[in-house]
């Protein structure tokens, strides 16, 4: 298990609430779900071609003019048409386009856990990162404390004699470098606050030490296992190529003969313009209805182009999903990899902590009875100092790559990390909404933004709050 060494107050911002932030209103993932939901639409627009088509037409003439030779033609005429039409055969090009549709809209809904495990591993990298900056912050602002200390006491000791203007440079230069180094990492915090405000939409307060991650694998090979069959991306690809198998389909048929039924009516009025005696009516009404059958027999090759298009996509999906695998293996590795050394790092770290405590108090003991010199009690200092940052950038990097490993298993989404229940964003209820609207009229409300906006954020500094113990 993973966890960070601050201590933070009781009030602090906890991991789980921040990804709920970014979960409610970061733009990246309210921006996938708009675009699901435009996937969704696929499946209306396809399941159309096979429906019924009504059309209505009407016009009313006016001759101006007419004709020299013709006696008998009626001054104005008002005339309607209706035409109904209902395909009854396509070469199953409806039938695929909606299978294809369908499909895609599985691979979207895989690419939208693509997308929030990617963004809970920005959120839980900008989390650790205000954590690991903040503690260097206060580990510096010790350091220079320190340093001033020194500082002060080896001007102390000059003006007795037992000391050297040698001691005092080389404190002074210590001093000036700390204080550099404070600046440094000052700027970091600020720029890690300032990402987390980018993705979580509010500013860090007081963050809490994140709980252990749990299910983290025991072995690298058990981590693949895990990522093949629930990596999301893994998962959108293949069914990317499913759907690329139902293009090919549709593209068949193309050369296919296609069915359909049809009646139609029409009404003309003369408007009583007719000459008398030529009609017994001046309105005239007809109807028809009728099977017709459209059988392509050359079209310029056009169908067999688009046939082989789409069965090169269809390939370029095949390779393209054995790409993924192959990236998405490499990630879980490599991120294993990384877990595991910084484990390490973290064990050999605090080794060294303790080290080099023990060093620095050897070190300014010895320096009191004169068998130490100055730069001796810099250089213990220096020595406390890195193997402290080290530590807690260890802490940081071990959290984050085993965050990142949950995440390329695909154990990193809402429902993984146990987010409040009632908030969770379901596509399938968008699905199910629009799957079998059939009315030509209608939409949604008009768009208005879902994701908050950061500009009335006030800009961040470094200020820490001290640690309690």
């Amino acid at each position: 298990m993973i966890s960070a060494v601050l201590v933070q107050p009781a009030s602090a911002e906890t991991l789980q609430e921040a990804l709920l932030k970014a979960y409610q209103s970061n733009p990246t993932l309210t921006g996938a779900r708009s675009g699901q939901r435009a996937v969704d639409e696929n499946v209306p627009i396809e399941k159309a071609g096979g429906r019924p088509r009504l059309n209505a037409t009407g016009n009313y003439t006016e001759s101006i003019l007419k004709p020299t030779i013709s006696f008998t033609s009626p001054q104005r005429a008002a005339t309607a048409n209706a035409q109904l039409s209902v395909p009854l055969y396509a070469g199953g090009a409806v039938k695929n386009g909606v299978r294809g549709a369908k499909t895609r809209v599985e691979a979207g809904r895989a690419s939208l856990r693509g997308t929030e495990a990617s963004v809970f591993s920005q959120v839980v990298a900008a989390y650790m990162d205000v954590i690991r900056d903040s503690a260097i912050v206060s580990l510096n602002r010790a350091n220079v404390g320190v340093l001033e200390v020194n500082l002060q006491a080896t001007n102390d000791r000059f003006e007795v004699g037992d000391l050297t203007r040698t001691d005092i440079a080389q404190s002074q230069s210590r001093l000036a470098l700390a204080r550099s180094d404070l600046q440094t990492a000052e700027a970091n915090l600020i720029r890690s606050r300032e990402n987390y405000i980018a993705l979580v939409g509010s500013p860090p307060d007081n963050l809490e030490t994140p709980p252990p991650l749990p299910g983290l694998p025991a072995n690298p090979d058990l981590a693949v296992q895990v990522a093949v069959v629930d990596n999301p991306d893994i998962l959108a690809a293949k069914k990317q190529r499913e759907a690329a198998f139902y293009d090919v389909k549709v593209a068949r048929a193309a050369a296919k003969p296609t069915v359909s039924a049809f009646t139609q009516a029409g009404y003309t009025n003369y408007l009583n313009t007719l000459p008398i005696g030529q009609s017994d009516s001046q309105i005239n009404k007809s109807a028809a209805a009728g099977v017709e059958l459209n059988i392509p027999l050359y079209q310029g090759g056009r169908p067999a182009a688009q046939v082989r298009q789409s069965q090169a996509f269809e390939s370029q999906a095949i390779e393209r999903e054995i790409e993924i695998e192959r990236g998405v293996i490499a990630q879980v590795r490599a991120a294993y990899a990384s877990w595991q050394a910084s484990l390490q790092t973290i064990v050999s770290s605090q080794a060294a902590v303790d080290a080099t405590a023990l060093s620095l108090e050897g070190v300014r003991a010895e320096n009191s009875v004169g068998s130490r010199t100055i730069l001796d009690i810099l250089n213990a200092e220096q020595e406390a100092l890195i193997s402290r940052v080290e530590l807690v950038s260890a802490q940081r990097n071990a959290y984050v790559a085993g965050f990142s490993l949950l995440a390329s298993m695909g154990h990193a989404e809402a429902d993984d990390l146990g987010l409040a229940a009632g908030v969770l964003y379901d596509p399938v209820q968008n699905y199910d909404r629009v799957k079998n609207k059939l009315l030509d009229w209608g939409g949604d409300p008009a768009p208005v933004p879902v994701a908050t906006r950061t500009v009335d954020t006030p800009a961040q500094n470094a200020k820490v709050a001290p640690e309690t113990k």
